[in-house]
């Protein structure tokens, strides 16, 4: 029988960034393993099961971690190594991660030992199962991670959770989590042979953030579309950059589809054919060359997406446990670089959207280049009684100088840790936690930027507006009035960004007219 749409049953399908998403951010969603699942898991336990019979020599099994790779440890000590290893690594600071990156992070967890080369219990990966059903969420501190192994820190303040020895967030406070599983009906787990290794020694966080970051920016790649159409509306550009035939001769796939989005948006605009005029030879490059720099985003982007589809359905713990063979093997699965390169492209490419567009902003603000607008989109005649969206501009700025600094790329430092034994390590989660502010602050400028170009199509005559721009100028409106004299403009924009971060925006707009690309 097909699950409902509540339901994802792990095993049945390779795990989407949509499935990721879904399940981060909808409690509703109930999480199970498949039958095949459950035999996968049972059969590389008794691997390990018979590792520690055995007293063969394995590394986080029999033997101590990092440094004390060649520390054998007696089977009667296996558990208290388990517990031990969990409890030391829990040692994050900072601010802790969102409820939404924290269920991204179990999902994708439960999901790399759900292939059975962790040889971990299926209670245990059960135990995770119900901190997702029964929406309890761990208080993971977000900072103290290098990225390998893995995410040891985060994931180990996770699975002190499920041990009943952690922290949960409960209407915003600290609470312990024993009481909050005693609560729930749930059991403390008891770590056997390596469970806690299996538990935290993987990229779960740095790939839980990436699937969020992957989603938002494909989200907010389309919708700059329609916010650069309603800005080249308002400064009342022209189409000829954005022809079909001009970007054939220079194929790049995500040049070709912005261009597209926009040539469909504005085809039918009055403002756009009015101003058209001969002498009008071309526009200055934030807008003419939008579709190479919102191209290359997208193009940034889908490449990005590929590297983090592979992540969420990869096995990244160690060492992996081979049942066909019953073998051991130490490898470096848990290494985020892949990841950590992937973040630093995103970053990149979505600082870029930011910064073209504070560009265009400042296009519309200033009499020299904005086509006839009024100084900073304020009626002329109570211009310096008024500053208008002057200072909007400003925190565009300070936003845009902000990426810059975020998107110094994490991936090429390295400290060694271990005693040299992890002599190198990718910032994987450095990474991906700074393309997510990244992408929050470009929410804002492109809001920023949505507010400015429907203010300047006051002064173009919203009725001679193209169709599709003028539905998205009316969604503005039902946000944000029309800007006459000067007001407090923070609550403007803390009004319409949800609307675009959403997907409210892109999606009424895709509903109503076609979808972008």
């Amino acid at each position: 029988m097909e699950p409902s749409h509540q339901e994802l049953v792990i095993g049945d399908h390779p795990l989407t960034i949509e499935d990721v998403v879904k399940v981060a951010r909808h409690k509703n969603i109930k999480v199970s393993l498949s039958k095949k699942t459950k035999k996968n898991i049972e059969k590389a336990r008794k691997v390990v099961d018979d590792i520690v019979e055995d007293e063969k020599i394995a590394y986080g099994i029999t033997t101590g971690f990092g440094m004390f790779k060649n520390k054998l440890i007696s089977t009667d000590d296996v558990k208290t190594l388990q517990k031990n290893l969990i409890r030391s690594h829990a040692i994050g600071t900072g601010s802790y991660f969102s409820e939404e990156i924290v269920r991204a992070a179990i999902l994708i967890r439960i999901n790399s030992l759900s292939y059975g080369y962790s040889g971990i219990r299926l209670e245990v990966i059960e135990s995770l199962i119900n901190l997702l059903n029964f929406g309890i969420y761990p208080y993971v501190p977000a900072k103290g991670s290098v990225g390998a192994s893995g995410d040891l820190a985060p994931l180990s303040h996770l699975m002190l959770v499920i041990m009943g020895e952690g922290e949960v967030i409960v209407d915003g406070k600290r609470r312990d989590a024993e009481e909050i599983l005693q609560s729930n009906g749930i059991e403390p787990i008891v770590l056997e042979a390596k469970e806690g290794l299996a538990l935290n020694n993987g990229t779960s966080f740095m790939t839980g953030i990436a699937c969020l970051n992957v989603f938002d920016a494909e989200l907010l790649s389309k919708s700059y579309d329609l916010v650069l159409a309603l800005s080249l509306e308002g400064l009342a550009g022209t189409l000829a950059a954005y022809e079909k035939r001009v970007h054939q001769l220079r194929p790049h796939q995500g040049q070709i589809d912005c261009a597209k989005n926009v040539y469909d948006i504005l085809h039918d605009s009055k403002i756009i054919s009015s101003y058209n005029r001969q002498e009008r030879v071309q526009d200055s490059y934030s807008l003419r060359c939008a579709p190479q720099v919102h191209g290359a985003a997208k193009d940034s982007i889908a490449h990005v997406r590929k590297v983090v589809e592979v992540e969420v359905n990869s096995t990244t713990d160690n060492p992996l446990i081979f049942s066909d063979k019953n073998e051991a093997v130490s490898a470096g699965h848990f290494h985020g670089e892949p990841l950590s390169m992937a973040m630093d492209f995103l970053s990149m490419a979505i600082a870029e959207l930011g910064n073209i567009s504070e560009r265009r902003q400042a296009k519309m603000l200033d009499i020299n280049h904005s086509e006839g607008l009024p100084a900073f989109l304020t009626d002329s005649e109570r211009g310096g009684l008024n500053s208008g969206y002057m200072i909007a501009q400003y925190t565009s700025a300070a936003l845009v100088a902000e990426n810059k600094v975020l998107a110094h790329p994490a991936c090429v430092d390295s400290i060694p840790t271990s005693a040299n034994q992890e002599d190198h390590v990718s910032f994987g989660t450095t990474a991906a936690r700074q393309a997510r502010e990244i992408i929050n602050n470009v929410f804002d400028i492109m809001t920023i930027e949505a507010m400015m170009a429907a203010q300047a199509l006051e002064y173009r005559g919203p009725e001679h507006m193209a169709k599709g721009s003028r539905f998205l100028y009316e969604m503005i409106r039902v946000r944000v009035d029309v800007l006459e004299d000067d007001r407090i403009l923070y609550k403007d924009l803390q009004l319409l960004k949800p609307d675009f971060r959403s997907g409210r925006i892109l999606n009424s707009y895709q509903d109503k007219f076609h979808k972008l690309v």
